[in-house]
This record gives C-alpha cells, sequence and structure tokens, in this order.
C-alpha cells in the first residue's frame, strides 16, 4: 500500500544556493512554540476555551484516523462520526462542568465533582430537567442513545448505498471504531480536569507535562542508551532503555508536580505518573502499528514537521480512560 501522505515540499534554494526557508529543526520548533501556546493559553484562560480547544483536536484526530482508513480500504462515514464525537463530548463537558455554570447563577453548591447525586440538591422546588440531567445514570443513558442512533443512520447510509460502496459492515465497524479509539478517550479530558471545586486547570497542565516528561525521557535515554528493542516490527526505533529513561523521569516530574498541586497527594501524583509512563508509549506504539497497517508515514500534516495532530496526542488515547477510572475511584 502507497503511502497516502502528501510529501511535505522542501525549501527550495536561491540563486545562492542556500535554502530559502527555515531549516527543518528551525521550522519544527517555530510549530511547535505556536501550538504550545495556544494549548497551554486555551487550557489557562477557562473551561470554555479548553473544551472549545480540544473539542476541535479530536474532531482534527478523528479526520485523520478516518483519512488512514480510507487508505486501508474502508469508507468511514467521517461527517456523521465527528457529529456523534462533538454531542459525546459535548456531554462529556456538561457533566463534568456544566453544573458549575449554573450553581453560579442559581446559588446552588458548587462542591460537586463528576457526577454530583441527586440528593444533595434542594428538594423544595422541582428538580430541573438540566440537573437530572446531569446524573450519571441518565447520562450513560444519553450516551447509549447517541450510539445507537448513530448505528442506526450507518446501517441506513449503508443500504442507500449499497452495493456501491464497498464492505458495508466494514465502513460502519471503521465509523464506530474512531470514536472508540479517538473520540472517547479524549473525552475523559474533562473529567481529568475536575478537581472538588470544579474546572482546575493545572490538572490538565500536570497531564501534559507528564506526557512530555515521557517523551523527552525515552528520547534521551534511548538515544544515549539504547540497545534492546522494544517493538522492532512497529517501531525500529524505540527501545527498553528508552522506556525506562522516560518511566523515570515521569516519576520524577510526578513527584515535582507536588509544588503545583498541594492539594492532591504524592501517591496519586506518582500513580497517575505511572500510568503516562506504561500507557502512554503503548498508545504511542497502536498508533505507529495502525499507520503501518494502512501504509502512511504519518496522520497527517496538520503541523510541518510534525505529522498531524493524532501523532501529537496518540499517548492520551489509551493514558486517559485509565486516570478517569483512577480518578473516579479515589473520589
Amino acid at each position: 500500500m502507497p503511502d497516502a501522505t502528501p510529501p511535505i515540499t522542501p525549501a527550495l534554494p536561491d540563486a545562492t544556493g542556500k535554502k530559502s526557508g527555515p531549516s527543518d529543526l528551525g521550522q519544527r520548533a517555530i510549530y511547535a512554540s505556536i501550538g504550545a501556546a495556544m494549548l497551554l493559553g486555551s487550557v489557562w484562560f477557562s473551561a470554555w476555551s479548553f473544551a472549545l480547544f480540544f473539542a476541535a483536536v479530536q474532531v482534527k484526530m478523528l479526520l485523520e484516523f478516518y483519512r488512514m482508513m480510507r487508505a486501508g480500504g474502508t469508507k468511514p462515514a467521517k461527517w456523521m462520526g465527528v457529529g456523534a464525537s462533538l454531542v459525546i463530548f459535548g456531554l462529556v463537558y456538561y457533566v463534568t462542568h456544566g453544573h458549575q455554570q449554573y450553581a453560579q447563577f442559581s446559588g446552588q453548591p458548587q462542591g460537586w465533582t463528576i457526577y454530583p447525586p441527586l440528593s444533595a440538591l434542594p428538594q423544595a422546588t422541582p428538580l430541573p430537567a438540566s440537573l437530572w440531567f446531569m446524573s450519571a445514570g441518565s447520562s450513560a443513558y444519553a450516551w447509549l442513545v447517541v450510539a445507537a442512533l448513530l448505528l442506526v443512520g450507518l446501517v441506513l447510509k449503508e443500504i442507500t448505498a449499497w452495493p456501491n460502496n464497498g464492505s458495508p459492515f466494514a465502513n460502519i465497524s471503521a465509523t464506530l471504531g474512531g470514536l472508540f479509539y479517538v473520540s472517547l478517550p479524549m473525552c475523559f479530558l474533562n473529567a481529568v480536569a475536575s478537581g472538588p471545586e470544579g474546572y482546575d486547570y493545572r490538572r490538565i497542565f500536570a497531564l501534559l507535562f507528564l506526557v512530555w516528561a515521557s517523551d523527552i525521557g525515552a528520547y534521551a535515554a534511548g538515544r544515549t542508551f539504547g540497545k534492546r528493542k522494544l517493538a522492532p516490527s512497529i517501531s525500529p526505533g524505540k527501545t527498553w532503555e528508552g522506556w525506562a529513561g522516560g518511566f523515570a523521569l515521569t516519576l520524577v516530574v510526578g513527584w515535582a508536580l507536588t509544588f503545583m498541586l498541594p492539594d492532591v497527594p504524592l501517591a496519586h501524583l506518582l500513580v497517575a505518573a505511572g500510568v503516562v509512563a506504561v500507557f502512554g508509549p503503548i498508545g504511542d506504539l497502536a498508533e505507529s502499528m495502525l499507520k503501518r497497517s494502512v501504509g502512511v508515514k504519518d496522520s497527517g500534516t496538520f503541523m510541518p514537521g510534525h505529522g498531524g495532530l493524532l501523532d501529537r496526542f496518540d499517548a492520551f488515547l489509551l493514558v486517559l480512560p485509565v486516570l478517569a477510572l483512577l480518578q473516579l475511584l479515589a473520589n
């Protein structure tokens, strides 16, 4: 299968024989700086800017996934999948943070976390439908309804297109697979960002620092000491020594995060660091395996020199569900 990713056109030399544009390293640094500033700024500014930024990020990641599926021979219904992903992301945001906006205007207590118990609400007045919608059971029911309606729509689409749209159930599986692989994990960012007082940008900063520490530690240790291949058939550049270096630096950063998150026990931060150090590289390997299976080099060309957003956030896809589950159990 040929590489379906359009090649990045190199900068052309000028009359003196020098490149007219910035070097590859300089280009990568420029785009990385811009992307990091947008990321950190949106997370710091407010819960709304955080949600809008990552809703857009997960949409772009999902489109990149569907692009790779098309390179592999299937035809996912990308816009139906994108629409469902935005609805689900909005539901998760509403459950985890929407009650804070309601509490500010209604005088309700603001100390709720992921799923506010209905028993905590005043019963002197009828329960607003919006607050009923925030309960765990009703929210899970809403997610199931969205998934079921999407399945119905996908089946109808394939029936109307038959037999001119390839393998119908492979197309349906690719569409739903993108939601489970990309969109649902990214939705759990809302839960990870939810602290005792509501949205807490420091928690997302901490997650980013841990993921970056894992990458930097693995790269440095792998370049210096790497000999034994971690998964040579998937990613020949990764080594066990690099993974160990990433694990060690992630634990160090987890300990240092006690200065930024003094309200979070050290044991919880170290467990979170361990989750990132273990599941982050697995997420990276999973995305590398996906690209090899469909014959593409990068998930996209959104950031010159960096590939697509799925290449940048692949570690999050297995880390976030585990962190969200541990946070729910800790609460």
